[in-house]
């Protein structure tokens, strides 16, 4: 992934600025903060305007560095989503991206960093512990800077879902469910994140072009690592399919590869497919 190749509204000479800047040391963040907004669209402001820190003053410089990456990934999924949600006469809310480290409480409760990445439907936010990212590369193999935006195209694949009414659809299958229902239901939830994540790729990189070689094989490697098979094989020695939650490998692979080559929401029903 291109350094600042994720920056939106800026035009081509904006983003060769900011690659400049960047690559001497400055912050980019500023050039982005004078660009004017698209017409028409609920405006997502300065980047990392809508993004909240739960951390310790005085940060290190990697943490900065890191905010300031996640701060472009949000801007451009706001942007992509902005315009789907538009050809469908509907209004995309932008949700907010809060960064923490170790714990954190949200409207869905207090949540520690081992539960991972998680979105909560009730304050339409994105929850991000920093250290997740070193987790990705140290445990999951999956260092590369895409495969840290598949993670936030993901968490913001749940507030598609919240937005177009399916989350709150599913919670109320739930409560007449059983646990092997509900977990069933909660791996569907899970993959059709994952084909979201895998359409804001499609046409995050039809308008942008911000891809580098490689990049897409970061994030199906970030997806093969995260399976339930693959996490319970590690953490269990053994594989159990009516536990999991999120799918298996297999399967989250395969539906971000499906939201990546069609760019059709409407080929994501998880629900509705016989197979997953």
């Amino acid at each position: 992934m291109t350094p600042g190749g994720m920056v939106l509204g800026g035009g081509l000479g904006t983003l060769v600025l900011a690659l400049v800047v960047y690559l001497l040391g400055g912050d980019p963040m500023q050039l982005f903060q004078q660009q004017p907004g698209q017409p028409g669209q609920q405006q997502p402001g300065q980047p990392g305007q809508q993004i909240q820190q739960q951390a310790p003053a005085g940060a290190p410089q990697q943490q900065q560095e890191l905010r300031h990456f996640v701060a472009i990934v949000l801007r451009d999924t706001e942007v992509v989503w902005d315009d789907l949600f538009q050809k469908q006469h509907k209004a995309y809310r932008y949700p907010k991206l809060v960064l923490f480290t170790d714990s954190v409480d949200s409207a869905c409760g207090f949540s520690s960093s081992a539960v991972g990445p998680f979105y909560c439907p009730e304050d339409e936010k994105v929850y991000l512990d920093l250290g997740f990212y070193r987790e990705l590369k140290t445990r999951f193999g999956a260092p590369g800077d895409f495969a840290q935006a598949y993670v936030i195209a993901h968490e913001v694949g749940h507030h598609v879902q919240k937005l177009l009414g399916i989350s709150d659809r599913v919670a109320a299958a739930r409560r007449g469910a059983n646990r092997a229902e509900a977990n069933q239901l909660s791996v569907r939830v899970e993959l059709q994140a994952d084909f979201f994540a895998g359409v804001w790729a499609h046409h995050a990189q039809e308008r942008f072009k911000f891809l580098d070689p490689g990049d897409i094989e970061d994030a199906l490697r970030c997806a093969n690592a995260i399976g339930d098979d693959r996490l319970q094989m590690q953490a269990r020695g053994m594989v159990v399919p009516d536990s999991f939650t999120h799918g298996s490998s297999a399967q989250r692979v395969r539906w971000f590869k499906r939201g990546w080559t069609t760019g059709d929401m409407t080929q994501g029903d998880t629900f509705g497919a016989k197979e997953l």
